[in-house]
């Protein structure tokens, strides 16, 4: 069972026309997200979708994905939903979140699906909602609220002193 994607919530306009592409190049630069195994499989103005597929390292002591885990990728998820709708020059920092963890994590495949509620010049009000798949079913279990930071003037990029692999 697979959802459906592509919907823009809020019906947002994005102000760099290269969005897409800004984002898929700072996920890519996410290692934690590689380590993970996470797949960037939507994005859109003021939306991402961000899946993971079960492995027994993500688990914790019941087989279930852990929480933290579930966390990291709803995180992300509204974060570059955020993201989508901020300035070419810019990069996004989350400021705080809050998770509600509503059944457990016990399945094939983690979707986090990220959406902008309020899109403002500095700080962006996101909501994420996670689900997971088992046995042909699609379970909610987290819901999240997120503040992120708009830093203007300063391009996502790895940090001063880090180079990305293969420079």
């Amino acid at each position: 069972m697979t959802p459906a994607t592509p919907r823009s919530p809020g019906g947002f306009q994005p102000s760099d026309p290269d969005y897409a592409e800004r984002v898929r190049a700072s996920f890519g630069r996410q290692k934690v997200m590689a380590f993970l195994g996470a797949e960037l499989t939507g994005i859109g103005p003021g939306w991402c979708e961000i899946r993971l597929p079960y492995r027994e390292e993500l688990t914790q002591q019941h087989g279930y994905f852990q929480a933290g885990i579930v966390g990291a990728i709803v995180d992300n998820a509204g974060g570059y939903a955020g993201y989508s709708l901020m300035p070419a020059d810019a990069s996004v920092l989350t400021v705080e979140y809050k998770l509600n963890l509503l059944a457990p994590a016990d399945g094939e495949l983690l979707l986090a699906r990220g959406e902008v509620i309020k899109p403002g010049r500095t700080l962006v009000i996101t909501r994420g909602e996670v689900h997971v798949f088992r046995d042909g079913r699609m379970i909610h279990c987290a819901s999240m609220q997120q503040t992120l930071m708009t830093l203007h003037g300063r391009p996502d990029r790895p940090a001063a002193g880090r180079k990305e692999k293969g420079s």
